[in-house]
């Protein structure tokens, strides 16, 4: 089936173009003022039309933990967010620490037929930072990436043999940069508002030993380390540092860090525990300018689902972690409103960059021969994100029930629509 969207507005990385999209199977044919007949045709007048857009960090919790989500539920939510292309982590249930996971990850996510899933493959088996998992089965069964994320690899000379080794299967490293011996048994950040709760803390430096040391590992090794929910005012000047030196290294940041601090903590509500926790201002006001000035490359949600029973507990036992693949548009649109960067920026961050990253050069891009990954948004609908929007399987977020602006209204993938609001 053909579609033709007409009256877009149509943003690229670079440049921002009123005009028509033909689609044809799963690619855009033409781009331009088009007059085609036979084609379904949606009328985009007042929205903006951008690249799907990719999602390098998820947790769909699929195998083992399907009661938080599974793999067609998080799918329902990438779409519902204007994403089409996901990279869930390995810290599944069994891990994905093998290809027998990796392959029954794609094949489910071809069977639910929304988006394009790539596996993160565990760096150790079991992600006991100890011993490295079967990464070149992995790769070759579809992982892209390897990270034992929710967990670091502490021990520098495991970290080091695994970088050769995936550097020479052209491969990245998603590095959860924590310190767990320092961060010990915090659950907020170290720092006024720690003391104020009397909750234990978890100090920027933790966040940045690990970031230093991978730096240093990217340099002695030249592998690719991408460094995952950047957080700290350090970390981004660490991350400046190693870029300027010329390395291979590559970050990204979440919604939350540059939308919230750790004020929020006074409320002792769960949902606004995560890891690593929220920061000062100052942090914020960092990882904002590092956005818009290229330090840190891409945003990622880092959407981490828990059943409500899991955040409905004491806040020292609750779970760390918030959903985040539908309020990714809005969060993001917010600093497009504050001026931080400009439309043609957010398709750099949550699309092109990406795409680069990960070598998929068919998408990223509207233009013709791409694929037909789109999102259509509406950047000035203002709404309440309640449980009727929610496609989720969880709702451990702290911005459920509040009012938000930029919504994604159709998402077509492949040159299917598979979401409409």
């Amino acid at each position: 089936m053909s579609i033709l969207l007409k009256n877009c507005n149509i943003v690229n990385f670079d440049k921002t173009i009123n005009g028509d999209i033909f689609i044809e199977g799963d690619k855009i044919s033409q781009v331009g003022k088009l007059d085609i007949k036979m084609a379904e045709v949606i009328d985009c007048s007042g929205k903006i039309v951008v690249p799907g857009l990719i999602d390098m960090h998820v947790h769909f919790r699929d195998p083992g933990l399907e009661y938080k989500e599974d793999i067609e539920t998080g799918s329902k939510a990438a779409v519902a967010g204007g994403v089409t292309t996901c990279l869930p982590m390995a810290n599944t249930k069994p891990v994905n620490d093998n290809s027998y996971i990796t392959t029954y990850m794609i094949d489910k996510a071809k069977k639910v037929g929304l988006i394009d899933i790539y596996p993160v493959g565990a760096i150790t088996k079991g992600l006991d930072g100890n011993e490295l998992a079967e990464i070149g089965e992995m790769r070759s069964a579809g992982a892209i990436a390897f990270s034992d994320d929710g967990k670091p690899v502490m021990n520098s000379e495991v970290m080091r043999r695994a970088a050769e080794y995936i550097k020479g299967l052209d491969g990245i490293i998603l590095s959860h940069s924590e310190d767990k011996d320092l961060a010990g048994k915090g659950v907020i950040n170290d720092g006024k508002i720690s003391t104020i709760t009397g909750l234990k803390g978890i100090p920027a430096e933790a966040e940045e030993i690990i970031i230093a040391r991978d730096i240093l590992i990217s340099k002695l090794t030249g592998a690719h380390f991408h460094f995952c929910h950047v957080s700290t005012k350090g970390s981004v000047d660490l991350i400046r540092y190693g870029k300027s030196l010329g390395l291979n290294i590559t970050a990204e940041a979440a919604p939350h860090h540059f939308s919230l601090t750790e004020d929020e903590l006074l409320s002792y509500d769960t949902n606004f525990k995560m890891n690593p926790p929220l920061r000062t201002r100052e942090d914020v006001e960092a990882i904002k300018n590092a956005i818009k000035d290229g330090t840190i490359d891409c945003i990622a949600t880092d959407h981490a689902p828990h059943h409500r029973d899991e955040k409905f507990v004491e806040f020292d036992l609750a779970a760390f972690g918030i959903i985040g693949l539908q309020t990714l548009v809005p969060l993001t649109l917010e600093l497009v409103r504050q001026n931080i960067f400009d439309i043609n920026h957010f398709v750099k961050v949550t699309s092109y960059n990406p795409s680069r990253i990960l070598k998929l050069n068919d998408r990223g891009e509207i233009a013709p021969g791409k694929l037909a990954d789109l999102a259509i948004i509406d950047m000035d609908k203002e709404y309440i994100f309640d449980e009727n929007l929610n496609r989720s399987k969880s709702s451990n977020t702290p911005f459920l029930n509040k009012k938000l602006k930029g919504i994604n209204c159709i998402t077509i993938k492949s040159g299917k629509i598979v979401y409409q609001l």
